[in-house]
């Protein structure tokens, strides 16, 4: 994965609108985070392979190097993500953006794809 370039991942994001996709959406303040701090509140949130049609699309951000992306739906609903860091297109033709928190574990992810990600 490379760091997050904006007028590359615009247009990534931009080639999927108005498209039927599939879409892979994670959020985590770190798997069992409670259990090695009991001050850290553990939260996560996971969707995987929702179909979506987007009809708007951006990225906005940058600072410290931490980005938003969010997806405009057809029926007028929102998909948001945010503290992205990295992306890339891998062999599968799937369009993954990953954030890392500041130890490097992964703590928010955006996947779309044309195909049912892998189940």
């Amino acid at each position: 994965m490379e760091k997050i370039n904006r007028e590359e991942v615009q247009e990534l994001l931009n080639s999927y609108q108005d498209k039927k996709v599939y879409i892979h959406v994670e959020v985590t303040s770190g798997m069992y985070a409670s259990h090695l701090d009991d001050q850290v509140f553990n939260a996560g949130m996971f969707l995987r392979n929702v179909p979506v049609n987007y009809t708007q699309c951006a990225i906005r951000g940058g600072d410290e190097g931490q980005y938003r992306v969010g997806l405009k739906l057809d029926n007028g609903g929102w998909v948001y993500v945010l503290g992205l860091t990295h992306f890339e297109v891998n062999g599968n033709n799937e369009f993954i953006m990953h954030g890392f928190n500041y130890e490097g574990k992964l703590a928010s992810a955006l996947e779309i794809s044309t195909k049912e990600f892998f189940k």
